[in-house]
């Protein structure tokens, strides 16, 4: 059988009471002084090897894609708080957002994933999902290069795997393009947020 390889992350406000009432197993992460941990994001819906105890899976994580078994991360993400239903979380999702906005860093260090990035998006100023996806893409360690580099050798670039074996992270263009859409949504609550005060 081929093995499959999953990254799946869920996004959702309140992880905690989620995961209460979802029959799972928390993932694992053995540490380099022997001693393993919970992992804080990913659980198994798979019957992987348990803890009865902890309900912590006995396999780290990495050990266990090995075998078959595969983890979805539940990422907290405090933005949703303030988003009202399905329906509004649709409208701020499809509304364009203002791209100057990305300008001003009291803006920017409010985002999601952008706080600190500031000068970079003055720089590249984003005019599309696509621009803002490829400035989260530029700002991990495997593709940080390119924020030297002009548009058109970072679209020619950025979404390249390389296989140089130096570990260092690299956010693949599904997950920027997931990212991007959610700091549109940030940024749509937000205004929407400003213009109630």
């Amino acid at each position: 059988m081929k093995k499959v390889t999953t990254d799946v992350d869920i996004d959702c406000f309140g992880r905690d009471n989620i995961l209460k009432g979802i029959e799972c197993i928390f993932g694992r992460i053995d540490r380099v002084d022997n001693k393993f941990e919970k992992h804080p994001t990913g659980v198994y819906f798979q019957n992987i090897p348990r803890d009865p105890v902890t309900n912590i899976s006995t396999l780290d994580h990495r050990i266990a894609n090995d075998y078959g078994y595969f983890k979805i991360d539940f990422l907290n993400v405090n933005m949703y708080e303030h988003v009202r239903n399905e329906e509004h979380l649709l409208e701020l999702l499809n509304k364009e957002p203002p791209w100057d906005f990305f300008e001003f860093r009291e803006i920017t260090d409010q985002l999601f994933h952008l706080k600190g990035y500031s000068d970079l998006l003055k720089k590249y100023m984003p005019q599309s999902v696509e621009d803002l996806a490829m400035i989260l893409a530029i700002i991990r360690p495997s593709k940080a290069y390119l924020q030297q580099a002009g548009w058109e050798k970072i679209r020619k670039e950025v979404w390249v795997k390389t296989d140089d074996g130096d570990g260092k992270y690299i956010f693949k263009r599904s997950h920027s393009i997931s990212y991007a859409l959610a700091i549109i949504v940030n940024l749509n609550l937000l205004i929407e947020q400003m213009s109630k005060d």
